[in-house]
């Protein structure tokens, strides 16, 4: 396959792994590590909706990242504050929706209130969406789906016989796609509890470049490993079929 014909993925997502390593390789403080890769990601983001992927899904920050030291914490709650800031600011020009997907207990009102404030000033954008976790763990988001389907039987909202999986993806955080590709850097080989109802038929990938240095070149050797792959969905190779 030559790479002007190379097939782009719908959904992407990314586990942000390895900047505290990558940083404290290079004799800088964690903290640095994540202002290198949240700096990255700005870039790596714009790069990623130009080349056609239409939604981008990326691990932020898990529910039990909070156990880390309060110094590191604190940090990343004041980088989240300014960065969705300016990730705002330029994604709106390009028409991308920014959304959040997560628990907001126990965020910090700060962060929450730009959260709010970057959902509201992109919610009318329909070029593509990019999801941000912050807090967030995929069972807990199972969880609080089937929270919510309870509820609205009890409601009488639903009806329990008309429940099904289609159903069941409107109660997740956001309503989104399944990911097709879900690329996890610094070549760690774990979900830790990242989309696990979004990933089910996704295609894994794990290189073991660092964040901050997962840059361009990188993704497209990922978009690369990506249409080599022969994606099947319950042993049936739909694409091929289709094609």
């Amino acid at each position: 396959m030559t790479k002007d014909k190379l097939k782009i993925p719908n959904h992407v997502a990314i586990i942000l792994d390895g900047n505290g390593r990558w940083a404290q390789e290079k004799n800088m403080t964690r903290s640095e590590g994540h202002w290198h890769g949240f700096n990255n990601l700005e870039t790596l983001s714009d790069y990623i909706f130009e080349k056609g992927v239409k939604i981008l899904s990326v691990y932020a920050f898990s529910t039990e990242n909070f156990k880390r030291s309060k110094t590191e914490v604190n940090y990343l709650m004041h980088l989240f504050s300014e960065g969705f800031k300016r990730y705002s600011k330029r994604l709106a020009k390009k028409n991308v929706k920014i959304v959040f997907s997560g628990r907001r207990d126990p965020l910090p009102k700060k962060v929450l209130k730009i959260m709010d404030k970057v959902t509201e000033d992109t919610k009318n954008n329909t070029d593509c969406i990019f999801n941000i976790c912050v807090n967030y763990g995929g069972q807990y988001e199972i969880l609080d789906a089937v929270k919510k389907v309870v509820n609205d039987i009890k409601e009488d909202k639903i009806k329990e016989e008309d429940l099904d999986l289609d159903m069941l993806n409107h109660y997740m955080y956001q309503d989104l796609a399944p990911v097709d590709l879900m690329i996890r850097t610094s070549g760690e080989h774990r979900l830790s509890n990242f989309l696990l109802w979004q990933n089910a038929y996704a295609e894994f990938y794990f290189p073991k470049t660092y964040f901050p240095a997962f840059d361009e070149k990188e993704f497209d050797k990922a978009i690369v490993e990506y249409n080599q792959r022969n994606r099947r969905f319950g042993g049936i190779n739909y694409e091929n079929e289709n094609s």
